[in-house]
């Protein structure tokens, strides 16, 4: 046999717990590499019909070579992957069925061929390629996971910007002039060998997980596809690493179970915890925005309410802002509060009355200011009639931002009045609003 002409492990023998460490870290770079593209191409499914779908090729790996020759179940198994890839991509052009269909067919009929095909004949190891297991490597297995790992690295090393365009938008990628047809073919062969590679630490069922999941996982962590390949790769290794450590703890363990239940507890977590793609994350962001509508809604009314006024004071009594709130005086007593605490209003003794500080009337300016310029630009750029701009102004007022209300402001020729008559609070109007309320907090009002 090949393998017997030159065998690695001969020259290089390794122990076990040499051994096992290293195929965890060649599992954790080839899955953690091609399963960045998997991710953002949205192609998962794919991972999982191809780890399905060697298990054919396994078995007749198992067939044709009487001593486990492991170059020719490498090589049926990957045979078998390519041949999984062709069958979905046939279906899908040559038929009416969307790629999630042909995916789901090639994976459970490939599989029950590798299962039906072994019950008959029972090949004796077949099964441990099931789950995978890393306690029982031999060396020239390891020795192919090495140069199949270096091969696979280089390769998407070679050809990491094509892969990155075609990722993102294959449209751009032809509009480039490359080579489509080729960089997608390169790219499901890689993934057929990454799986096959995995094969022997995860196993056919569970090898899709560590194709996807250190991947999601870093696909939550960051925006940018160089340090989401580093750190899925990073992820891949520590839970191939972590799974067999722990599964060398207690024999009951299977290695392939326990990588991926350990990278399924990386990603839970980092569901939740992640700091900006998060659970709890995004919660506290809508919990700011919402408490942040709410202040400005407050500012709104007072500075509505002191324009009906005249502009003769900055402050507005606390029964008078509960009628217009329409809330009641205890829930409007926690809104200025809240002012207060922000440094936007200051309470008259006794706390019957609100005042606006100098920073609180600005924002309180900005607000309507904002309202009343989207307003006016829907009855004039969008032909919106003017009683149906209330309610989106209402939801666009608290996010414009500079840029955007100076373009306002320009293209529609610095106005002076909203679509219902209103003034809209200028830059000079706010200046004397913020003098005058300075004033106010330096005589104690």
């Amino acid at each position: 046999m090949m393998w017997e002409l030159f065998n690695v492990g001969d020259v290089l023998a390794l122990s076990l717990s040499q051994k096992a460490p290293i195929a965890a870290i060649c599992v954790g770079i080839c899955c953690g590499l091609l399963g960045c593209f998997v991710v953002v191409r949205r192609v998962a499914l794919l991972g999982d019909a191809i780890s399905h779908a060697v298990f054919p090729g396994v078995v007749a790996g198992f067939m044709w070579s009487d001593d486990r020759d492991p170059w020719v179940i490498f090589v049926c198994a990957l045979v078998a992957g390519l041949m999984g890839v062709g069958v979905v991509r046939a279906i899908v052009t040559s038929t009416r069925l969307k790629s999630d269909a042909a995916l789901g067919i090639v994976l459970a009929s490939f599989f029950a061929v590798g299962v039906f095909w072994n019950s008959t004949q029972q090949f004796p190891g077949v099964d441990g390629f099931l789950f995978g297991d890393l306690t029982t490597i031999a060396d020239v297995d390891l020795w192919l996971m090495v140069g199949s790992t270096f091969a696979v690295g280089m390769l998407v090393c070679m050809f990491l910007r094509p892969f990155r365009v075609l990722s993102f938008d294959e449209g751009f990628a032809i509009g480039l002039g490359y080579p489509v047809r080729f960089l997608n073919g390169l790219f499901f062969g890689l993934l057929a060998f990454a799986v096959v590679v995995a094969l022997q630490a995860v196993g056919v069922i569970l090898v899709s997980a560590m194709l996807i999941t250190p991947a999601a996982t870093a696909y939550l962590l960051t925006n940018r596809i160089q340090k989401m390949m580093g750190l899925s790769v990073l992820l891949g290794v520590l839970a191939a690493l972590g799974g067999w450590y722990i599964a060398s703890i207690d024999v009951r363990f299977q290695t392939g179970p326990v990588i991926t239940l350990l990278a399924a507890f990386v990603f839970a977590c980092t569901y939740f915890l992640a700091p900006r793609h998060g659970v709890l994350a995004k919660y506290l962001r809508r919990s700011g925005m919402k408490s942040r509508v709410h202040r400005e809604n407050t500012l709104k009314a007072i500075y509505r309410i002191i324009e009906e006024d005249g502009f003769k004071s900055s402050g507005v009594g606390v029964e008078r802002l509960a009628e217009v709130r329409k809330l009641s005086f205890e829930q409007v007593t926690k809104d200025g509060q809240q002012l207060v605490r922000n440094d936007e209003a200051s309470w008259e003794e006794g706390k019957s009355a609100l005042y606006l500080t100098s920073s609180g009337w600005r924002r309180a300016a900005e607000i309507v200011r904002n309202h009343r310029l989207w307003e006016l630009y829907l009855t004039d750029q969008a032909d919106y009639a003017a009683d149906h701009v209330h309610d989106d102004a209402e939801q666009i007022e608290h996010i414009l931002g500079a840029d955007t209300v100076r373009k306002l402001e320009r293209d529609l020729n610095f106005p002076q009045f909203d679509p219902h008559g209103k003034p809209i609070p200028n830059l000079e109007t706010t200046l004397q609003m913020e003098k005058a309320a300075g004033k106010q907090e330096e005589t104690g009002y």
